[in-house]
């Protein structure tokens, strides 16, 4: 006789962890997330299904391969995998397990998800970041975000944490980290829908004013940097 282990019909769809990096497509009209390990290939957005890395046409997460969303219950776990060098620019989200999915000792491998909350680690200069910049690095059609302050945005490709939230749209709320060594505290606003354009309140304007000046600041000192070198200096 084949052992079955129960079916769980809980009144609410689970809870679990991840990290993954935000994305922002080429053209600005579509920000999401890529994962940190096997799926890191395939990007998904804040309501996404899971499809099989290895290309079979069975529906993930089918109990002979590892395909599949994944995500662990316990949140500090999931904070762990933030300290390793390759995923220290990645964010902590709060998923919203759906459809069918396997319970295992640490986690879930599931079918269909919704990432509820993601939360932005410091800038790698360890003040509060104010925006999502340009990593560095990216995937076809896509640019790898991370935190930064207003002061080390500079002249990068940037979105405040309240654009990227109103882009990824599906009332995604996305939250700031204090600083090193902080809590993470609430990025100021009200989570819109996909496609929304919900108002912005006096906390969300200064960030956006502090990333503006960030900006006027770093132009100011190219322009002084050009003035310096005198004209015809780039003609040798």
């Amino acid at each position: 006789m084949r052992l079955r282990l129960p079916r769980e019909r809980p009144p609410q769809p689970p809870t679990g962890y991840k990290i993954a990096f935000p994305v922002l497509s080429q053209d600005g009209t579509w920000a999401g997330f890529t994962g940190v390990s096997l799926g890191g290939a395939e990007p998904y957005a804040v309501v996404a299904d899971a499809g099989c890395v290895y290309g079979r046409r069975h529906r993930p997460p089918a109990r002979l391969c590892d395909c599949g969303f994944h995500c662990l219950h316990d949140r500090t776990a999931a904070e762990g995998l933030l300290c390793t060098a390759e995923h220290r620019g990645a964010a902590l989200l709060e998923v919203r397990v759906l459809g069918a999915y396997l319970r295992y000792e640490r986690g879930f491998r599931y079918a269909r998800q919704r990432v509820r909350t993601m939360t932005v680690g410091p800038c790698p200069c360890g003040a509060r970041p104010v925006a999502l910049a340009d990593a560095g690095w990216g995937r076809p059609g896509l640019r790898a975000l991370t935190g930064a302050c207003a002061g080390c945005v500079r002249g990068r490709i940037s979105l405040t944490l309240a654009a990227f939230a109103r882009l990824a749209g599906d009332g995604l709320r996305v939250l700031a980290a204090e600083g090193t060594g902080g809590a993470a505290a609430a990025e100021p606003g009200t989570p819109v829908g996909a496609g929304g354009s919900g108002p912005l309140g006096l906390p969300e304007l200064v960030a956006e004013a502090a990333l503006l000046q960030a900006r006027l600041d770093w132009f100011q000192t190219q322009l002084a940097r050009l003035g310096d070198r005198g004209p015809g200096a780039d003609h040798g």
